[in-house]
């Protein structure tokens, strides 16, 4: 294992900022002059989300165990932590990893949309911010690897992917083996997602360059922000291995599923279009009580939340109910809202009547 550490320099004189990457080199294999598939691992590029942090803090022995009896195939880069800017920002006592604060721009998106999977295509961020600098570098690092993940967390919900359509159903083994609940398919991403980034270039370029038989790009949610639990760590790297070693980037024989892959119907769980979630913006300002939790099923009309907007007062209530039915994925973390804020992710089972086109939150 080579350890590096990568420098962004920062929006004034004498600062920047550092974080961590891991190499992993694999070795030729079979023969041919063919390399094994490679692996880009990161995390926290919304910096306080911690459960992919612990989950790769729990992943590194088990590489370091491959590597050193030599079943290692395919390079693998981890980047533990993604954001050093966001992990350095705190306002009053409270961290914010979300935005960059100089810029007010959210750290997953805004990410250059490449027309094909070339460097030399990426900006110059010399006279850019910091941020600007990260996502750059970012990319640099994961462009050319056959799967690309990026360990994210919700506020409150279901372990789930999202995957770009173009990899679906081929993506269904990845589902399977890192153990998720749902996986929500998309088509569009105008945002600059890190994901988004990691996969447009290769839609417009020859079947030979794309790959899709072997690539892999997905935001990866692990359940809620509080889930950061050293056995919940241990599953998800469990998962995460799973991965590496069904699409032959290690080499694990006492796994089945040892350098192949299940097949396309071999994910039981949600699947459904990014245009089936309903969002349900608040209504009223005030505290939340839920009626539901992430997982439930619920029917069309089912009461989903109750706002207290005026507490002691007749009328000072106000109920949500659901617009369709279908499965609760996610809901927040904190039970303060204002109106017009998100208070959960239905995914319906049918399109939404207030479908979203590109990421779904409009500040997340």
């Amino acid at each position: 294992m080579q350890k590096s550490i990568e420098r962004i320099a920062g929006d004034s004189e004498g600062v920047s900022y550092e974080f961590s990457v891991f190499r992993f080199e694999g070795l030729r294999f079979d023969g041919s002059d063919k390399a094994a598939p490679s692996a880009y691992l990161q995390a926290a590029l919304h910096a306080g989300e911690l459960p992919g942090v612990v989950a790769i803090d729990a992943l590194m022995p088990m590489l370091g165990k491959a590597e050193a009896e030599g079943r290692i195939k395919g390079n693998i880069t981890v980047v533990p932590q993604a954001n050093p800017i966001g992990r350095a920002q705190y306002h009053f006592g409270e961290h914010q990893g979300r935005f960059h604060l100089g810029t007010r721009t959210n750290f997953n998106r805004g990410f250059p949309l490449l027309a094909a999977p070339d460097m030399m295509l990426l900006p110059d961020t010399t006279l850019g911010t910091a941020d600007q600098r990260l996502k750059v570098r970012l990319l640099q690092l994961s462009i050319g690897h056959d799967i690309v993940l990026d360990l994210h967390c919700d506020d409150e919900g279901l372990a789930y992917l999202y995957v770009n359509a173009s990899l679906w159903p081929a993506m269904a083994d990845c589902a399977v083996t890192m153990g998720v609940d749902a996986v929500i398919l998309w088509n569009e991403d105008t945002d600059g997602t890190f994901e988004g980034a990691s996969i447009i270039p290769y839609l417009n370029v020859p079947a030979e360059v794309a790959r899709f038989d072997r690539r892999v790009a997905t935001t990866l949610e692990y359940r809620g922000i509080l889930d950061v639990d050293g056995a919940l760590a241990g599953s998800d790297a469990d998962g995460l291995y799973r991965l590496l070693v069904a699409r032959g980037v290690i080499l694990d024989q006492t796994l089945p599923t040892s350098g192949s892959f299940a097949g396309p119907n071999s994910f039981t769980g949600i699947v459904a279009p990014l245009e089936n979630i309903d969002m349900m913006p608040a209504p009223r300002a005030g505290a939340v009580l839920y009626e539901v939790k992430p997982g439930d099923r619920v029917a069309k009309g089912a009461l989903l939340a109750t706002i207290v907007h005026a507490p002691g007062e007749a009328g000072g209530r106000t109920q949500v109910f659901a617009p369709q039915a279908g499965i609760i994925l996610t809901r927040r973390s904190r039970r303060i809202i204002r109106a017009g804020e998100d208070l959960l992710k239905l995914v319906g089972d049918r399109k939404s009547a207030d479908a979203r086109s590109g990421t779904l939150e409009t500040e997340g």
